[in-house]
């Protein structure tokens, strides 16, 4: 047996989150997940990997989420075409390029990243679907949290995750436009926050996941 068989195939990983983990119920994101391929977002010594489904190493310590996990986090978003959408850590670019499937070509992506060395690379990621033109951006990060002057956002995501509710969520929902929905993970759990009106927000807690601390 070659190395290579021991892992599953695109088409593998494809039948295991709809037949196991049940989460293309949406299928715009089972539709963004055929387009875009992780194995292009994944670091060489990686590849092999690529549908597999945890969570992989990428540059700088940091890591690209586990399948099953953005494709939950991305029913829960439910971006729709025309959207504008914040993506909070974007790192390698894999999520980001989902989401710009499925706001389309009338919508908008921001991905932010911390790290100059992950913005570099996912730049480099996304030119491999110009001919899709994706209508998505990666942006170097700051000390603040968001990014305000481009809002408010239809949909704000994050792959890392805030200590607290009151490090991240409140501020960040200050960007989300009225009707908006944000997905964020905090602590140990995700947390999906549906802003009803400024005074009326609805909060549905997730338990039992794992990702990388958020960086500021």
């Amino acid at each position: 047996m070659e190395p290579d068989d021991i892992f599953m195939k695109r088409e593998d990983l494809m039948r295991h989150l709809e037949e196991e983990s049940k989460v293309f119920d949406n299928l715009e994101v089972k539709a963004a997940f055929k387009a875009i391929d992780r194995k292009d977002f994944l670091h060489d010594d990686y590849k092999v990997e690529a549908y597999e489904d945890y969570p992989l190493p990428t540059l700088e310590g940091q890591t690209i989420s586990q399948p099953t996990t953005v494709a939950f986090m991305l029913e829960l978003l439910d971006p729709q075409e025309g959207d504008i959408v914040l993506d909070i850590g974007s790192g390698s670019g894999w999520v980001t390029a989902l989401l710009g499937h499925m706001v389309g070509p009338e919508g908008r992506v921001i991905g932010l990243e911390i790290k100059p060395e992950l913005v570099k690379q996912s730049k480099i990621n996304l030119k491999k679907y110009s001919k899709l033109n994706l209508p998505v951006e990666i942006r170097q990060a700051d000390k603040e949290t968001g990014l305000y002057k481009e809002g408010p956002y239809n949909r704000i995501i994050s792959g890392a995750s805030f200590p607290t509710k009151e490090d991240a969520p409140v501020e960040l929902l200050l960007q989300l436009a009225q009707g908006g929905v944000m997905v964020v993970p905090v602590g140990d759990s995700l947390f999906k926050f549906e802003k009803v009106s400024d005074e009326e927000v609805v909060e549905t807690e997730f338990e039992g996941f794992t990702f990388v601390p958020y960086i500021s």
